[in-house]
């Protein structure tokens, strides 16, 4: 299993808890951005730089993600591409999406953005909060643990 990430809208929470548990499971991580990164020194943590543009980062991960590799993301349309080619899709707040669960969290997104379109104010998302965070380090963990 590799790690990818999608690290232009990743916390650097999820980033730093992703850095440890790579370096404590020796599992290759790549984060994929549009902005250059500030990774700690680890021949396991590599960047890969794309250019500026709608959905390049998320092309990019797709194209180089394989069966039983592991995405970060919040981005729904992305978890749902590389479900489809059998990796796994982890949101940064601990959320695994599955073959089970992406089919509504698409169709959820589309409304939203349906409202958001028509001008009706839904609001963002929560704010980012430790139980977040451990919630994300715990699937982090149970997933990582099964790839051993």
């Amino acid at each position: 299993m590799k790690i990818w990430v999608d690290a232009d809208a990743c916390p650097v929470v999820i980033k730093e808890i992703l850095y440890r548990a790579a370096k404590r499971t020796n599992t290759e991580m790549t984060l994929v951005a549009n902005q250059p990164l500030n990774v700690p020194p680890s021949p396991l943590i590599r960047t890969i730089q794309v250019s500026s543009g709608f959905d390049v980062a998320d092309n990019e991960i797709v194209r180089r993600s394989e069966f039983g590799d592991l995405v970060i993301t919040a981005d729904i349309p992305l978890a749902a591409e590389v479900i489809d080619k059998g990796a796994h899709a982890l949101n940064p707040r601990g959320e695994l999406y599955t073959t089970e669960n992406i089919k509504a969290r698409l169709n959820m997104r589309d409304f939203m953005d349906a409202l958001r379109g028509s001008g009706i104010q839904t609001g963002g998302p929560k704010e980012f909060s430790q139980s977040d965070r451990q919630t994300f380090a715990n699937a982090l963990d149970r997933l990582l643990a099964k790839a051993q």
